[in-house]
């Protein structure tokens, strides 16, 4: 029994190993070179007006100087990296969030669930780039937003009733940030779907003989046995939000790039690449440590 156990470990090792062959195969053939080159301009300074022998730029040598310019005197970059990781506090747990209790109500037995799978699965298909700045540029969604088109402005009755300017940005704020949480949803949705289709039904059976209510089975089956799912999903998120080319900092790097700012662009990126890595290792960490571990054992 305990071979047999191994082989089919074993097995399910090389069939992961093979899936994620072409991708080490690709990033190795496309990927690896210019990442390190990038990562040497971080610490270089670039010469335009001289150029080597290869037909490359020169560039010098100058230890930390690139990034000690952007951490310590360039006051903008760190006010656009502390409103960008500052907004995915409270994004993320919501995409999250909202992802989860969608999942659930899909999950459940009712006619036309495959049609609202797939409503919901739409945004994911359509909202490319170009799609997406259209849909977000669209009267109508402007004034779900809280813009100023022909049906109810938002903006206008928050003014009514009488908030303060503070109070009023802020409510508009998240209003305008509805739109797009629903958009990044749908991989979530799916993902949650697939981790409570399998969940064996055995386990509910066990606690309604217990006598445990809908909430009680959500807390103690449905949510520890989805904590592989959950970790899975919080990274994917975190990543996607990341890498959004809608903020501060991708905007501003994307700009450098346009500029031909071919230091200034990557010391951006790098920097910001490192904060992100450590805020999410640390939660992965925080997570697995005192929350997910609990329940494995």
């Amino acid at each position: 029994m305990k071979k047999s156990l191994k082989d089919f470990t074993r097995k399910k090792q090389m069939y992961g190993r093979m899936f994620i062959l072409p991708w080490e195969i690709g990033f190795v053939l496309f990927f690896a070179q210019p990442l390190l080159q990038s990562l040497i301009l971080v610490f270089s300074s670039v010469d335009k007006t001289r150029v080597t022998a290869e037909g490359v730029f020169d560039t010098t040598w100058n230890n930390f100087e690139n990034i000690r310019f952007y951490l310590f005197e360039d006051s903008t970059y760190i006010d656009n990296l502390v409103n960008t990781i500052g907004s995915f506090v409270y994004t993320i747990p919501l995409i999250v969030a909202l992802s989860l209790i969608v999942g659930v109500l899909l999950n459940q037995k009712f006619k036309g669930r495959v049609i609202f799978r797939s409503i919901f699965f739409l945004p994911v298909i359509i909202a490319t780039g170009v799609v997406m700045l259209y849909l977000q540029g669209d009267s109508t969604a402007q004034t779900m937003r809280g813009g100023t088109g022909n049906g109810i402005d938002i903006s206008s009755i928050l003014q009514t009733m009488n908030l303060t300017p503070e109070i009023t940005d802020t409510l508009l704020g998240f209003v305008n940030q509805i739109f797009d949480l629903f958009w990044k949803c749908g991989v979530q949705i799916v993902l949650f779907i697939s981790g409570l289709q399998s969940i064996p039904e055995q386990l509910y059976e066990v606690c309604r003989v217990e006598g445990a209510n809908k909430w009680e089975e959500f807390w103690y089956v449905t949510f520890p046995m989805l904590s592989g799912t959950t970790m899975l999903i919080i990274v994917f998120t975190s990543i996607e939000s990341f890498i959004d080319p809608s903020n501060a900092i991708m905007t501003a790097a994307f700009g450098a790039i346009r500029d031909s700012m071919w230091v200034e662009a990557p010391t951006q990126l790098w920097i910001y690449f490192a904060v992100v890595g450590s805020m999410l290792g640390l939660v992965v960490l925080l997570l697995q440590k005192f929350i997910f571990s609990k329940w494995a054992n």
